[in-house]
């Protein structure tokens, strides 16, 4: 599996991955699309475009559900609770 370039170079410690299963249990409560995008992005590797033809919604809204879900999971892996 490849990582993306963006993932790889990333300065953020390591996260453990019971931390980050949590916290996908925790997001599939507010919204289930958003758990799919990380899945199909981070997991998957797919690109903007194929999680958009996968889930068949626009670009922009996995553009726009990819940020929200990134900027969530960040917050509740540092130690936050959202």
């Amino acid at each position: 599996m490849t990582l993306h370039e963006e993932l790889a170079q990333s300065a953020a410690p390591p996260v453990e991955l019971l931390d980050l299963d949590e916290a996908l249990a925790a997001l599939a409560e507010h919204d289930e699309r958003q758990v799919r995008i990380v899945e199909l992005r981070f997991f998957g590797g797919l690109d903007v475009q194929e999680v958009a033809d996968v889930l068949e919604i626009s670009k922009a809204t996995v553009e726009r559900e990819w940020r929200v879900a990134r900027a969530w999971l960040g917050a509740r892996l540092e130690g936050g609770r959202t």
